[in-house]
Formats: C-alpha cells, sequence, structure tokens
C-alpha cells in the first residue's frame, strides 16, 4: 500500500512575543485534519508545517494563523523586514494611544485618593477602560477568544480574564457600593497597557537584533548572467534558468548555479560549499557547484541541475528537515506560565466555592455578591504584569552587553538554552581558520636564503591574480620586501607562471610542474611530503632552470582559536570539529588548537545528522560555522553561533551571530547568556512575590482591586532595579584603574606578520589599551589598566599565539 508524501509549507510570522505564542500555534494547527506536525521558531519567526495535500491546502493554513491573531509576513528578506519595522511602529503607536488613557486615569485615581470627586469622573473612566480593551487591546482579545475557541490557555488569555473582571466589576458597582467600580475600571485599563508594553518590549528586541543581522546579509534577488546564443547577456532571476542555459560567472561573484564549465578557466574557492580551503583549479569540462566563489577568471559555466536536485536547494531541504526535527525550547516564563495560569483559575473556583458553599455551610446562607468580588479580584490580581517584562528586560541587559562585544543574541531561548549546552561542534574553514591561503613558511634550498626566495617568487607574481600569488605577494608586504619588475609573465593554469625578473627567468608553481623540466632531489621531496602532512601546499620556485626553494601555503588557524577552545573546555563544554575538509588537514588543525575529538569529509547532511546524534545522546549542543555547507546543522543545533563574516545563509539559520571573526566571542556568549538567564530567574521570584501574595489573599474577598495596581508598580518596578540597576551608578563615582606600561622583549618576533599577530591577541583584552613594536629590536610595549589585569595576563596571551616572552626591557 503506497501512502502520498506529505508537503510541507514554511511561513515567516509576525507578532509571536513569547515561546507561549509558539506552542499556541503548534496546538492550533496541530490539531488540524491533515496536519502532521508543526514547528515554529520565536528567533526566526517563523513555522514550518508538514500536511496532507489531500487534506489541507496552504491557503487554510495561513487563514488558521491569521485568525489566531498573527501576521503572515512576506518570504521576501526585504519585504519582511519592512513589516516588521511597520509591527514596530504599530505596536508603539498602539502603546502610545493605552499610556495616555493610563496617565490620565492615574490621574483621576490620584485625585479622588486626596480626597477630590466630580461627576464626571467615572463616566471618563468608563470610557477609558472599554477604549483601551476594545481599541488598543483588540488583537489581544481576538487572539485570546481564537485560543479560547482551541481551549488553550496562553498569556493573552489571562489578560483578558483579567481585564473583563475588572469591566464587570466596575459594572456591577455602578449599581452596587460594596463594589469599587472606579479601581475595577481603572484596574482593566491599566492591566491591558502593561500587557502592550511588554509585546512591544517583546517585538523591540527582536527587531533590534533582526535589524544588527539585515545589515550582514545580501539582500539583493538572486540573478545570473544569462549568455545568449548570439553571445548577449542579460541578467535574470535564478527561477528563469533550466538546464542547458549557459551563465557567465565573472571574477569576485558567487557561482548562482550547478554546471559544467564550457569556457574559460579559474580558480574556485569552494571552502563554504565543501569545506576545502584552498581554491581549486576549473577549465573546460570541470564541474562547479552553485555556491561556491570564483575568484581570478571569468567562466561560463553550462547549467546541468536546477530546482530540487540543485547543490542549494538540497541545502535549503536540509534546513527544513533539522527545523522540523529540532528540539523543543520551552524558556522558563512559559514553563511556569502552564502552571501559573489553571493555577489562577483553580482560586477563582476556589474563591466562588468559598463563599457559596462554605459560607453556606458555616453560617447557612451564601454570600453571592462576597463569592462575585472574590473571584473578580483574584482575576484582577492574577495577571503577573512584570511577568511579561522579565524574560525581555534580562535580554535587552544581556543583548546590549552582547552587541558591546560583537555578538548578537537573536531571542531569549538563547539565553536559556546556552547554560545547558555540554558540547559545541565547530567548523574547520572560515571558523577555526581564516578561511584564506597565507604563507607560513619558506625553506630555501642550497645556499638561497629563505629572504631571497620570496622576493623572486613575489616579484614574478605581481601580475597573477590567483589566490596562492594574492598569499605570497601578501607575505612579502608583511616582510616589508622590495619587489623587483617582472617581465615576461604567463601563466599556465594549473600549473603555475614564468617571468623574468633581474634577468633570472622564475618559475613558480606545483613541485610536479617544475619536476618536468629540472629534476628534484630526494631530500626536496621530503620536504614536499612534511609539509602535505602538516596540511600545507607547497609551491616550488626555481630560477633559470634550477629550484632554489619551497614555499608552504595554508590556510592559517586564527590568532585566539586555541585560546577559545581552552576557554570552552574551562567553561565546562567540550569542542568537537565537524568538518568536510580531509582527514589530514582536519586531525592537523584539530593537534594545533587543542581539539580531540574530529569528524573530517563530512557532507552537508551528515553534519546535521552528526548534531542530532549528539543530541539523542542527551546532550545540549551548540554549532558553530559560518559556510553554506553548516547551515542545516546550524538549524538542528540547539544553539547556532554563525560567523558573522560568513554566508547569508547560515547566518539566517543560526542563533547567535557574531559580528566579527573573533572565536573568543563563542566563550563570551555562552557566559552572557548564562549571566542573563540566572538575571530572568530573580526577575520571575521578584515578579511572582507579589502575584504569590496578592492572589491568595484575594480569595478572602477582602482584597481592593487597587492593589492590583499597586502590585503592578511594585512588581515591574523592582523587575526593573534588579535588571538595569547595576548599570545605574555614575561612572565618575567609580574609582578609575591604575594605567600601566610594560616593554617585554619578544626574541621569536621575525617579520610583521609576528608583531601583528601579538598585537591582534592582545587587542582582544578590553583592558588593554594599546600596544607598540618593534621588530628590529623585539620588543613590545603595551599599555593597559590594572583592574585585576596583571602582566602575567600579558605574558599569558602572548605564549597563547606561540611566541616567547623574555625579560623586561
Amino acid at each position: 500500500m503506497s501512502t502520498k508524501k506529505a508537503d510541507r509549507l514554511q511561513v515567516k510570522i509576525g507578532g509571536m512575543s513569547c515561546s507561549f505564542c509558539t506552542t499556541t500555534i503548534k496546538k492550533a494547527v496541530g490539531r488540524m485534519d491533515g496536519v502532521n506536525d508543526v514547528h515554529v521558531s520565536l528567533a526566526h519567526e517563523e513555522a514550518l508545517i508538514e500536511y496532507d495535500p489531500a487534506q489541507q491546502t496552504p491557503t487554510t493554513l495561513r487563514d488558521t494563523l491569521r485568525q489566531l491573531g498573527y501576521t503572515v509576513r512576506d518570504p521576501d528578506k526585504v519585504k519582511a523586514f519592512e513589516e516588521q519595522q511597520a509591527e514596530l511602529q504599530h505596536a508603539r503607536l498602539l502603546l502610545m494611544w493605552a499610556a495616555s488613557f493610563t496617565f490620565v486615569t492615574l490621574g483621576i485615581m490620584i485625585a479622588r485618593w486626596t480626597g477630590i470627586q466630580q461627576v464626571w469622573f467615572r463616566p471618563v473612566m468608563i470610557v477609558l477602560a472599554l477604549t483601551t480593551v476594545f481599541i488598543p487591546g483588540l488583537h489581544i482579545l481576538v487572539m485570546a477568544i481564537q485560543s479560547l475557541r482551541r481551549n488553550i490557555l496562553n498569556q493573552h488569555v489571562l489578560l483578558e480574564f483579567g481585564a473583563f473582571a475588572g469591566i464587570i466589576g466596575g459594572t456591577i458597582g455602578l449599581f452596587n457600593p460594596q463594589f469599587p467600580a472606579a479601581d475595577f475600571f481603572a484596574v482593566a485599563t491599566f492591566i491591558t497597557t502593561y500587557h502592550l508594553l511588554s509585546g512591544w518590549t517583546s517585538l523591540l528586541v527582536r527587531t533590534r537584533a533582526s535589524e544588527a543581522v539585515s545589515k550582514l546579509l545580501d539582500l539583493q534577488p538572486a540573478t545570473a548572467r544569462l549568455v545568449h546564443s548570439d553571445g548577449h547577456e542579460q541578467e535574470v532571476k535564478i527561477e528563469a534558468i533550466k538546464p542547458g542555459d549557459k551563465v557567465r560567472v565573472r571574477p569576485g561573484e558567487a557561482v548562482p548555479v550547478d554546471g559544467r564549465v564550457v569556457s574559460g578557466s579559474s580558480a574556485v574557492n569552494e571552502s563554504l560549499v565543501t569545506g576545502e580551503p584552498i581554491p581549486i583549479e576549473k577549465s573546460k569540462g570541470d564541474e562547479v557547484i552553485g555556491g561556491s566563489l570564483n575568484q581570478t577568471g571569468s567562466l561560463i559555466v553550462e547549467v546541468t541541475k536546477v530546482g530540487e536536485e540543485a547543490f542549494l536547494a538540497q541545502i535549503a531541504r536540509q534546513i527544513e528537515e533539522a527545523r522540523a526535527m529540532k528540539p523543543n525550547i520551552l524558556v522558563i516564563v512559559d514553563r511556569v506560565l502552564q502552571w501559573y495560569v489553571p493555577g489562577v483559575l483553580a482560586f477563582v473556583g476556589l474563591a466562588i466555592l468559598i463563599w457559596t458553599l462554605g459560607a453556606f455551610l458555616v453560617t447557612g446562607q451564601m454570600d453571592v455578591i462576597r463569592a462575585i468580588f472574590a473571584a473578580l479580584a483574584v482575576l484582577v490580581m492574577g495577571y503577573p504584569c512584570a511577568l511579561g517584562m522579565a524574560s525581555p528586560l534580562a535580554m535587552i541587559r544581556g543583548g546590549g552587553e552582547a552587541a558591546r562585544k560583537g555578538i548578537l543574541m537573536r531571542s531569549g531561548e538563547v539565553f536559556q538554552v546556552f547554560k545547558d549546552v555540554r558540547q559545541i561542534v565547530i567548523d574547520k574553514t572560515g571558523t577555526l581558520t581564516q578561511g584564506k591561503p597565507v604563507v607560513v613558511d619558506v625553506i630555501s634550498v642550497d645556499s638561497n636564503d629563505s629572504t631571497k626566495v620570496l622576493r623572486l617568487a613575489a616579484s614574478a607574481e605581481q601580475a597573477s591574480e590567483h589566490p596562492l600569488a594574492r598569499a605570497i605577494l601578501e607575505s612579502a608586504k608583511a616582510d616589508d620586501l622590495s619587489l623587483a619588475e617582472s617581465k615576461g609573465f604567463s601563466a599556465s593554469p594549473g600549473k603555475g607562471i614564468v617571468a623574468t625578473v633581474e634577468g633570472l627567468t622564475i618559475q613558480v608553481g606545483s613541485p610536479q610542474w617544475l619536476a618536468e623540466t629540472e629534476k628534484v632531489s630526494a631530500k626536496i621531496e621530503e620536504q614536499v611530503v612534511a609539509q602535505a602532512n602538516l596540511a600545507r601546499t607547497v609551491v616550488a620556485v626555481a630560477a633559470d632552470g634550477v629550484l632554489i626553494g619551497l614555499i608552504a601555503i595554508a590556510d592559517a588557524v586564527k590568532s585566539d582559536a586555541k585560546a577559545a577552545i581552552q576557554g570552552l573546555r574551562d567553561a565546562g563544554i567540550e569542542p568537537v570539529m565537524l568538518t568536510g575538509d580531509n582527514w589530514h588537514t582536519a586531525k592537523a588543525v584539530a593537534a594545533e588548537v587543542g581539539i580531540k575529538e574530529v569528524f573530517a569529509q563530512v557532507l552537508p547532511g551528515e553534519k546535521a545528522a552528526k548534531v542530532r546524534e549528539l543530541q539523542t545522546e542527551g546532550f545540549r549542543v551548540a554549532m558553530v560555522g559560518d559556510g553554506i555547507n553548516d547551515a542545516p546543522a546550524l538549524t538542528q543545533a540547539d544553539v547556532g553561533i554563525a560567523i558573522g563574516a560568513g554566508t547569508d545563509i547560515a547566518i539566517e539559520s543560526a542563533d547567535v551571530v557574531l559580528v566579527g571573526e573573533r572565536l573568543t566571542a563563542v566563550v563570551d556568549a555562552f557566559y552572557i547568556g548564562r549571566s542573563s538567564y540566572r538575571k530572568t530567574v530573580q526577575n520571575l521570584w521578584l515578579a511572582f512575590t507579589f502575584n504569590g501574595i496578592g492572589v491568595p489573599l484575594a480569595v478572602s474577598g477582602l482584597v481592593p482591586p487597587i492593589w492590583a495596581m499597586v502590585a503592578m508598580v511594585a512588581s515591574v518596578s523592582t523587575v526593573l532595579a534588579n535588571s538595569f540597576g547595576g548599570q545605574l551608578i555614575p561612572k565618575r563615582a567609580q574609582r578609575e584603574p591604575e594605567i600601566a606600561t610594560v616593554s617585554l622583549n619578544i626574541p621569536t618576533i621575525h617579520c610583521n606578520g609576528c608583531l601583528e599577530t601579538i598585537q591582534t591577541a592582545l587587542s582582544h583584552h578590553p583592558q588593554i589599551q594599546s600596544s607598540e613594536g618593534d621588530v628590529e629590536q623585539k620588543t613590545v610595549s603595551v599599555t593597559f589598566k590594572r583592574n585585576g589585569f596583571t602582566e602575567d595576563d600579558i605574558h599569558e596571551a602572548i605564549t597563547k599565539v606561540g611566541h616567547v616572552v623574555g625579560r623586561e626591557v
């Protein structure tokens, strides 16, 4: 018996403020006929719905989301961001209206408390309460009704219970003096406004994060340069490309499609796709992968795969699958609300029971008025105003601290789950390494010195655009070498170049190419093998047909990679390397940075599967990456961390974005997340203290609703003070730390590159104000603040990047 394959619908959703919203959507949509599974991401504000097309349609599913009170956004990145900005402005407008009604209500209440009575006070308060609930708060009412229709209890339902308790209590008070009508109406206004404030704060946090992320993305639509049969070129959308079409890919452009080269040759960087860091020579007949970067020459590519068969489409499908299988996270606030909402309703029932049946058993008659008053008071007191602010305020503080360190936290879940992470999967190319080839060693042959070898090679390569040639030129520039004029330059694609420098015929290329014209000694062959064992690419240099040296080029490890790995291990997180590159290179890099567990030659889909495997073993897993091939794993991980200099698809798949390339920021993100979670827990305890006392007291029927407003003000003020009190101390009241300068002898400094490495390592410490060095004298002078930072910390920072610290100068 055959089963029909289920369809998947991916929808961008606006209006979600917390993970209770995600739960509401899951329950409402998941209960529909034909819906097999629903995954909702608050961080990415989207839902992935798996359904049977024979029973449901995309239109019906989208309409259900709209009925719940959420907006369905345009899938286009630019339009979706514009819609989010519009939602924020609309939420702010509603909040301003509600706040103005609240201030007027508060003014009237203060006047009444001071003995001022006016005949128009009561009708104005009625109008203000009804206006606040039914105009600025109308969308909350709609969401509450739709949730109740589906037997879902959430924060919107609780708010409306409290607001309508206020309206009903006020209305009864118009006819029964036992009910303080003004107080009840005021409460309806107050708690609706606080709810709007909570929603606006949450939306503000997410919009700011989205705005920061959008600046890292290429928001232009994907296009390709179609080459017609007459040679005319036309820029068209990727969707318009079909197999057999020919597209031109210019230097510096991303290859837009999977295809085969039919004309031209170039070095293509496939690191973001395969993990291989060194560009690969491509010429006629070679396959190219969509998403790789064309670096040197112009290519004409015949399209071989489009649609679901294309590499990028497969990645998108793997991301969907990872999102569907990602473990759900219910943040602590909503975990508490799962019990709190039914608890409040239970106290309502208890109040009615006590003052009807209980009173009848004790006194022989039921006190219906007191029962109604107590029930309404419980509903009013039961709305936890500060609860909605507890998590967003902690996020604002933690997010602000993270932003100052170049870290973007995209959702509140990150703050909670990061503290539980015990394994972190790290990509190699572009994450642990720089993601580009650099010269790491120059080996001279016979009487030639390494400086001469590098200078002649760089002089010959001046006209080359090859990535390896650029690495040689950058190394010569870093060593301040004076380059000679190059003449008669010619290149053999995939082999090397020939040029005349200072009357010498200089060849720079692969050792195999040079071996065709000159005998390579066994000793040199051993050197080539030794460098290959260190995961390095070897370039041979010959002068007038005689080999004079070898240049070792590799994807160098980032200066702070080793420190970042040690920092993670110190935090109790075990790093695991996961790369598409070969085992040889992966093991070499892992040994250099201190990673013990390595998985190499892993395909993009297999990366996500490996993360999932670790999760099934009971671990909370984080993933750090930057490439297209990392995106499914970033999505699958409990915390996906993208390098901001990476690809759009990786950034969009992540929960945390590192704006720069500083890898130690991962450690900073962990500690910020853990600290912010603790602050959230503190805020929750403070928020529930007032409600935990007020709700049981309200059952007595002796607590007037005005105490609900007092509890609101007190709880919100306390949460605010706890969230930001530490930042309210004036800086001038704090003692300025002592400024000190130390000069150190570093005998291992050999070139400007060594000095730059040391200065980069020192710059990662905020206490260090400046550092200067002298390559010839082999000294470094460091100016720093002595606020818990010492010379030993400077020594440690320098030794971590492989240098030796001598005596102080």
